[in-house]
C-alpha cells in the first residue's frame, strides 16, 4: 500500500511537468495549414454542439420576424459579419477559407441549429473559432433580429439580400460621400428597414444627434449594431454626421390615427401624464416650442422603434443623453399597453397636433 501511493505521488508531479516541457519544447503543432486530425476535429465540434445544446435550453424563444429588425440586422451583417461568412451576393474569400476551423456558409449551417441556439452562438461567440460575442450582451432584442435575418438567409437571392442590407444603390445615394453611405444603409429614408425599430434620424437638432453618437461610441448607450458602425469612426465624423442629418428635410408620412380611442388614450397620457405611477407628461419636455435641444423629436417616428426604447428605459439598460436617466425614471412604472399607446399616439403625425418642431 505504501508503494501505490509513492507511485501515485511520483505520477502526480510527473504527468504535469512532462506535459508542460512536452509544450515548451513546441512540437505541438498550431499552424492551421495543416489543419486538424480528423478525431480532433470531431471531437471539438462534438464539445461545442453540446455546449450550445445545453447552454440554450435557458433560453426563452422571443418574436424575430419583425421586417424592420430584420432589415437593420441584414444592415448589420453587411458590415461585420459577411467579411468571414459570406453572403448570398458575395462568396466567402480564399483567406476566410483558410482559417481554422473555416467559417461556415451560413445559409446551408444555420438550419443546424434551433432558434435558442442559433441565440446562443450570436450573443455569446464560440472559443477557438474566431467567432465573436454580440458588443454588448444587454440587448437581446437586436441579437434576436439577427437571429431572425438568419432564419430567412437561406431563401435570400443576391438582390434580395442587396436590397435588404442597403448595398442598392439609388441615383440619390451615389451623390453621397462614403461617411454618409454608413448610416444611409439603415437609415435613409424610404429603407425597407425604416419604417420599425429602426429610427427615422433626418430633421433631428445636431445636439441631440451627437451626444447619441457620442453615446453610442463610448458606450453609455448600449448597441452592438451601433458600436460596430461608429467603431472606425472619429469625434469630427460623428459630428459631419450629426450636421448632415440635422439639415435634412424630412418626408414624414400623414397617417391618421386607426383607433380613435386609443388616440385618445396616448393623447391624455401624453398631455397629463399620470400622477398616481408618477409618470410624467411627455409633451412637458417634447415637442416644445423652442424646446431643449437634447431631447428628441417624437411626433412621426416609428411606432417600433419608440416602444423598443420605451421598453430599454423601463429595463434599466437605455443610456445615452443628457436626460437618459429623466426617461428612465419616468418610464419605470409603464405598462406594455401604456407603451405601446404612447409609441402609437407619437408615430401618427396630424395636423391637428403640435407639429412645428417636426417641419
Amino acid at each position: 500500500m505504501r508503494m501505490r501511493w509513492r507511485h501515485l505521488a511520483v505520477l502526480a508531479v510527473a504527468v504535469p511537468a512532462l506535459v508542460f516541457g512536452l509544450a515548451w519544447s513546441g512540437l505541438i503543432g498550431v499552424r492551421a495549414s495543416t489543419g486538424h486530425w480528423a478525431a480532433t476535429d470531431w471531437f471539438l465540434h462534438w464539445v461545442m454542439r453540446n455546449s450550445v445544446r445545453t447552454a440554450s435550453l435557458s433560453t426563452e424563444p422571443s418574436r424575430h420576424d419583425d421586417p424592420s429588425s430584420t432589415a437593420a440586422a441584414a444592415a448589420h451583417f453587411q458590415s461585420g459579419c459577411a467579411v468571414c461568412h459570406g453572403s448570398p451576393a458575395e462568396q466567402r474569400s480564399s483567406t476566410m477559407l483558410s482559417m481554422l476551423p473555416p467559417p461556415p456558409d451560413l445559409s446551408v449551417a444555420v438550419n443546424a441549429w434551433t432558434d435558442a441556439q442559433l441565440f446562443e452562438i450570436v450573443k455569446h461567440g464560440v472559443r477557438f473559432t474566431g467567432m465573436p460575442s454580440w458588443p454588448t450582451q444587454v440587448r437581446d432584442d437586436e441579437v434576436w433580429a439577427m437571429v431572425g435575418f438568419l432564419r430567412n438567409l437561406p431563401q435570400m437571392s443576391a438582390r434580395d439580400y442587396i436590397e435588404l442590407s442597403g448595398l442598392q444603390l439609388t441615383p440619390t445615394a451615389r451623390s453621397l460621400t462614403p461617411l454618409v453611405m454608413t448610416c444611409e444603409s439603415c437609415h435613409a429614408q424610404g429603407r425597407p428597414g425604416n419604417g420599425g425599430a429602426v429610427p427615422l434620424i433626418s430633421g433631428q437638432s445636431e445636439a441631440y444627434l451627437l451626444e447619441s453618437l457620442k453615446a453610442y461610441k463610448a458606450g453609455r448607450r448600449p448597441s452592438g449594431i451601433m458600436s460596430v458602425a461608429l467603431g472606425p469612426l472619429s469625434q469630427d465624423d460623428l459630428k459631419k454626421l450629426a450636421g448632415h442629418y440635422a439639415e435634412q428635410r424630412v418626408s414624414w408620412q400623414q397617417v391618421g390615427p386607426t383607433n380613435a380611442e386609443r388616440y385618445q388614450a396616448g393623447l391624455q397620457l401624453a398631455q397629463n401624464g399620470r400622477s398616481i405611477d408618477r409618470i410624467p407628461a411627455c409633451l412637458s419636455c417634447h415637442e416644445r416650442d423652442n424646446g431643449n435641444e437634447d431631447y428628441p423629436r417624437l411626433f412621426g417616428q416609428n411606432a417600433a422603434y419608440l416602444g423598443q426604447q420605451l421598453r430599454l428605459f423601463r429595463m434599466g439598460v437605455r443610456g445615452g443623453g443628457k436626460a437618459s436617466h429623466l426617461m428612465a425614471v419616468a418610464a419605470k412604472n409603464l405598462t406594455d399597453e401604456d407603451i405601446d399607446t404612447l409609441a402609437s399616439f407619437f408615430s401618427q403625425r396630424n395636423n391637428d397636433r403640435p407639429s412645428a418642431a417636426m417641419d
